[in-house]
């Protein structure tokens, strides 16, 4: 068993940053449920709100991260309409990466799971760099980046 496979994605309680995104009506497909191309992009929305605060262009300029692999396990149809409730954490810190874990929950039933894995480099040279000591500190401290969600990071982004 690897450390990330301890974490059970599918259970809300392993998540304290939370990201809504609004199911739209073309979210669905023929079969009359939320379609299996939808759910990257819900990924993607908590991904973004749960990354998009660590880097601070003054602390860290020319630095960003770049999603290099994403894996997503379906397990219970989801259905329109309603709000997908994203929760976000770190599962694992490379030197140069950091895997992401992803809930995809629709009314309180888990949709979906998801690992992504994210790699640090300059945006001039296009070479990846290991993460920044002050990001890594601060992940490894609280992988569940609970101050964060408290602070009210989480919520802003929606889709709609």
């Amino acid at each position: 068993m690897t450390e990330t496979d301890a974490i059970d994605l599918s259970n809300a309680a392993s998540f304290a940053f939370w990201t809504p995104v609004t199911v739209r009506y073309c979210d669905q497909d023929d079969l009359g449920h939320i379609n299996n191309c939808s759910y990257p992009e819900f990924i993607e929305v908590g991904r973004v709100a749960f990354l998009g605060g660590l880097l601070e262009p003054e602390q860290h300029p020319g630095i960003d991260f770049i999603l290099a692999r994403i894996a997503i396990n379906f397990l219970n149809e989801g259905h329109f309409p309603g709000v997908m409730q994203i929760g976000s954490r770190i599962l694992k810190l490379g030197n140069k990466s950091m895997t992401t874990g992803f809930g995809v929950f629709l009314d309180g039933e888990c949709k979906a799971t998801a690992e992504c894995v994210n790699i640090y480099f300059r945006t001039d040279t296009r070479e990846t760099i290991p993460i920044p000591s002050d990001i890594r500190g601060q992940l490894e401290a609280d992988p569940m980046q609970t101050a964060r969600a408290q602070e009210g990071s989480l919520g802003k982004q929606n889709r709609g």
